[in-house]
């Protein structure tokens, strides 16, 4: 408790020191903070004592708490690797829905294997500020050490959960938040450097910092006030474009009220030039859709189906602001949403109304990702399935792998094999590089594995690479060269 209290004047002195300007500072003054009731139960202990209000008490079953119990204060506990937490929305969602269950409830299989990564990415490599992951053209900001509620397979276990990672310097400690004095310095002096320099960075060789993502945790938990002060420090900063990454439309829609919306047209007036990006990420369809009493998704006498009013409200508003776009990412996860007709009406609805359907990803090497991820080649399969029917600009999302040396397309997967290849007997995967962390010229280089039907992470190839241009298998010896490879594609 103590360590907390500290870090939170840290914060505020921190805070204190950044003086906004005065155009930021009159919008600040002008903006209303809204008042919510998310009506939020944290912690399993909770339901074990029956402090939970309502009939969300309902969702535990009585053996599935003494197992969970059970694992209290073990290497297995499972609120150790991830906090529980939900909201009354996401409760009624969920309970008519077995995979909005599967996505809020904690399992002890969560706990069954641990292996996995303390720093998913190895994001304390680019952190060069507190708070700060600089990777790619883009910065990623942590702003908030929660959400309104915790997806079990979070990929940020380790910040929600507060663990201590090993930083560059061999200190260890949890991550800490992004202050807006330290990130705006920051990206002044990158793009000083860079103008300087004819463009490149001089030691990393990256262009000019301009966008940046809001992430955490979840920005939306902020206030309006703390959004607006972000969004106008980094305008201020020389920012052109801001991502806000979001699953409060699914957690609680109701966040996006009146107060929030006069916040973002005040910011827009003062700050036109800037675009603002909400990144959200909505799971499964039963997350804002509507079912009738057989279960089935009500059709919309104005076309397609009908949505959850609250979500509905919510993305309309969004949408009307054109100097705005909503973008939709989400990882397939066992259970939830590792399933081709669900996706194919998720993404069919989202671009209906205004969301692009930007990624969908493989999941990622989290401590207990075994309990979580799909095979690659099966997550592959059921998203190209979900994609048959629909439109080419429903059909937008590409699948990515996060790999450490940046985001990888998993672009195809084939029965077929390619003469001469030893390795492709079976088949064969072709991955692509989409952004490197550190090398942007590598886009677009490419990795040749034979199949594995069970792998569920890169390492699962390491005994079948055949062709590695992309480097994401550095310490593999692949067993093709270039040349013999463009040989057998020319061949087929």
């Amino acid at each position: 408790m103590a360590q907390s209290a500290t870090t939170a004047v840290a914060i505020m002195t921190a805070e204190a020191k950044y003086q906004h300007s005065p155009k930021a500072q009159a919008l600040l003054d002008s903006v209303e903070n809204g008042k919510y009731k998310r009506q939020i139960i944290t912690g399993i202990s909770k339901f074990l004592q029956g402090k939970v209000a309502g009939s969300m008490e309902a969702l535990y079953s009585a053996a599935e708490l003494q197992a969970l119990a059970a694992l209290k204060d073990s290497s297995r506990d499972v609120e150790a690797r991830m906090p529980v937490k939900i909201t009354q929305h996401y409760y009624e969602l969920a309970k008519n829905s077995l995979p909005l269950q599967t996505l809020i409830k904690a399992s002890p299989k969560e706990t069954g294997d641990l292996e996995g990564a303390a720093d998913p990415g190895k994001q304390m490599d680019y952190s060069p500020v507190e708070g700060l992951i600089h990777k790619y053209e883009l910065g990623l900001i942590y702003v908030a050490l929660t959400c309104s509620a915790h997806c079990r397979f979070c990929y940020r276990e380790e910040l929600i959960a507060k663990k201590d990672v090993v930083r560059p310097d061999g200190t260890v400690g949890p991550k800490g938040l992004a202050q807006i004095g330290e990130i705006t310095d920051y990206v002044i002096q990158h793009n000083e450097q860079v103008a300087g320099n004819g463009g490149r960075h001089p030691d990393t060789g990256r262009e000019r910092l301009r966008e940046i993502l809001m992430s955490g945790g979840d920005p939306m938990v902020l206030s309006n006030k703390k959004i607006a002060a972000w969004w106008a420090a980094l305008s201020d900063a020389g920012v052109e474009s801001i991502r806000l990454g979001t699953k409060e439309l699914a957690f609680y829609p109701d966040r996006f009220d009146a107060t929030f919306f006069d916040m973002v047209d005040k910011f827009h007036a003062e700050y036109p030039g800037t675009r603002i990006r909400f990144m959200v990420h909505f799971n499964h369809p039963d997350e804002f859709l509507q079912r009738d009493d057989d279960g089935h998704y009500i059709d919309d006498p104005r076309g397609g189906l009908q949505w959850i009013e609250s979500t509905r409200r919510a993305i309309a508003e969004l949408g009307r602001r054109e100097w705005l776009t909503i973008d939709n990412q989400a990882p397939i996860i066992q259970g939830i949403n590792d399933d081709a007709d669900a996706l194919r009406i998720m993404q069919r609805e989202l671009r209906r109304n205004r969301v692009e359907n930007h990624y969908f990803f493989c999941g990622r090497d989290i401590i207990g990702y075994k309990a979580f991820n799909v095979p690659i080649e099966r997550v592959w399969e059921i998203l190209n399935e979900s994609q048959k029917g629909l439109s080419g600009i429903e059909a937008h999302a590409r699948l990515s792998i996060t790999h450490y040396k940046g985001k990888t397309e998993v672009a195809a997967v084939t029965n077929h094999s390619l003469a001469g290849l030893p390795g492709t007997e079976n088949g064969f995967v072709v991955l692509k590089l989409l952004r490197g962390a550190e090398d942007a010229p590598d886009r677009g280089k490419i990795t040749i594995v034979g199949r594995n039907p069970d792998a569920i992470w890169f390492d699962g190839y390491n005994d079948r690479v055949i062709y590695d241009e992309a480097g994401l298998y550095a310490d593999v010896t692949p067993q093709e060269t270039a040349a013999e490879v463009k040989a057998a594609v020319s061949a087929v």
